[in-house]
């Protein structure tokens, strides 16, 4: 009996792993959907650390980067979602509109990036990192992650051609057992 519930399990879990490929195999674009969500989830779920950095050096436009990068992200999976329409091919407006939205992602956060540091930095009135502004910190590592999830999320779009090729020759065919001795059936017609 107990055999038999670990079998399933097994059976089960391969099964899981055999319908998740074949999903994976139909829409491959999941992959870069993935990075691009983990991207959001990064920036938006410390999103606190980092008003507190805007609030605390007050850069110049450091609240329109941060808003910017709210906008974009939101807006880059709008994007996405139109750039691979279910069973058809790939909208290429769309596409170019995504790669658009990102490398503005990227040069929000770099500016970003650079106000931190300049105001770290600089010689007069420096912001000296303490206990009280660990967060300063958090949001600048928090923005590095940002940007090399929406490189990886780029980089990833860019290689879906290739690496969903690989993808579609993995055999997610179920073996039958006794299938290979079954008799050829004759369907010619003729009654003996």
């Amino acid at each position: 009996m107990a055999n038999n519930k670990s079998a399933k399990k097994n059976g089960g879990i391969k099964e899981v792993i055999r319908k998740s490929m074949v999903s994976l195999k139909r829409s491959p674009q999941r992959i870069p959907l993935a990075a691009l969500l983990a991207a959001f989830f990064i920036y938006s779920l410390n999103l606190s650390s980092i008003a507190n950095t805007t609030a605390r050096i007050n850069g110049a436009n450091m609240g329109q980067c941060e808003f910017a990068a709210m906008l974009f992200s939101i807006l880059a999976f709008v994007v996405f979602l139109r750039s691979f329409p279910r069973r058809q091919k790939a909208n290429k407006l769309m596409l170019g509109l995504l790669f658009f939205m990102l490398a503005l992602l990227v040069c929000v956060d770099a500016v970003y990036i650079t106000r931190i540091v300049d105001a770290t930095t600089r010689a007069e009135n420096t912001i000296v990192i303490d206990a009280s502004s660990e967060y300063i910190n958090t949001a600048r590592t928090i923005v590095t992650l940002h940007v090399v999830f929406i490189g990886v999320t780029a980089a990833l779009l860019a290689l879906l051609p290739f690496y969903s090729k690989a993808i579609r020759r993995i055999n997610t065919s179920i073996e039958v057992e006794g299938n290979g001795s079954m008799a050829a059936i004759d369907i010619s017609g003729e009654d003996n």
